[in-house]
């Protein structure tokens, strides 16, 4: 057993050897809900099933079963999930050039257009954007939030402000009717591994590392998106700015994507909100879950004081015309 975790996050992940010399990768956790844990492993279980027939066959690392269902294992305080192990072909540079850019978001459309086309026969799963958000406002309006969120009181009062506002924005779209398919969210260069085609382009071969799997508006992946495409985006510099968002580069990315899975207004508003979801949900609510306890401390921090309030000052008008 050798162990292979990132290292800034609670989760365990190893590579296990067994006796007949195959290799699986487990993931040990006990932070959050064991019930959500084995309900997206569930899902994206029928999600890895149902793209058998398609290009993506084989690029999603499966669960392993056990009478036919995703087998987790659970002992009422810890859980622990196996991963067959995908290979590992090449990697993207740490900068891409433009073509790798136009090519990302061709790839990442199809895989879209693939995971839409199955969507409707998975079930939902228990957790939504909306549900995440209430739940992290309900936090935020305890009378000790400062303590759980180890924050001053300006700054629960900053966080307070936009979640409400968030939600209020999710009604007046009336997000609710939006299409939901599965999302993997979390995109960086050290999670997913591409094959260099002759004539230098490239196909996404595999990816691993599901800790933001959901079902929900395929928007949601493109923070991270924007993140790889960025020139100024990098795996081993931790910060979060929504900069990555209008970027040149990224507008190229949205105009490649837009051509194969076609975008509309409303969804090229939303990434603003796109941008606000992550800092407040995988930052600010689910932050000890997902980071060591000096990185949560020091980026629900920086969420109150930098990227938020960044936030308010947003412009998005250089995305405004791609779809033209």
């Amino acid at each position: 057993m050798v162990e292979v975790s990132a290292q800034v996050s609670t989760n365990r992940v190893y590579r296990l050897t067994l006796d007949d010399g195959s290799r699986v990768i487990a993931k040990a956790s006990s932070y959050g809900s064991y019930f959500l844990f084995a309900e997206d492993h569930d899902r994206l279980h029928a999600c890895v099933r149902r793209l058998h027939r398609t290009r993506f066959d084989g690029m999603l690392a499966d669960v392993l079963t056990k009478f036919g269902r995703a087998f987790t294992w659970y002992d009422g305080s810890m859980w622990v999930v196996f991963y067959e192990e995908v290979k590992q072909v090449g990697t993207l540079p740490r900068i891409l050039t433009d073509a790798h850019v136009e090519c990302f978001a061709e790839e990442i459309a199809e895989f879209h257009l693939a995971c839409a086309k199955l969507a409707p026969t998975i079930p939902l799963t228990s957790k939504s954007i909306k549900s995440d958000a209430i739940n992290l406002l309900d936090q935020l309006n305890n009378p000790f939030a400062s303590d759980h969120f180890e924050l001053e009181p300006a700054h629960i009062d900053t966080l307070r402000r936009h979640t409400h506002g968030f939600l209020m924005n999710l009604e007046s779209i009336r997000y609710d009717y939006w299409e939901k398919i599965p999302v993997l969210i979390d995109w960086n260069l050290g999670n997913f591994s591409v094959s260099t085609q002759p004539d230098g382009r490239f196909k996404i071969v595999s990816r691993w590392d599901y800790d933001w799997f959901r079902i929900d508006s395929r928007m949601l992946d493109f923070y991270f998106l924007s993140r790889v495409s960025s020139r100024t985006g990098d795996r081993t510099v931790f910060s979060y700015s929504p900069h990555t968002l209008v970027e040149p580069r990224f507008v190229k990315f949205l105009r490649a994507y837009h051509r194969v899975f076609p975008l509309n207004d409303a969804a090229i508003a939303f990434l603003p909100e796109v941008y606000r979801f992550f800092i407040l949900n995988y930052v600010v609510r689910e932050g000890a879950r997902f980071f060591r306890p000096d990185l949560c401390r020091m980026f629900r921090r920086d969420a109150a004081t930098v990227y938020l309030p960044m936030l308010d000052a947003f412009d998005l008008s250089p995305l405004q015309n791609i779809l033209i």
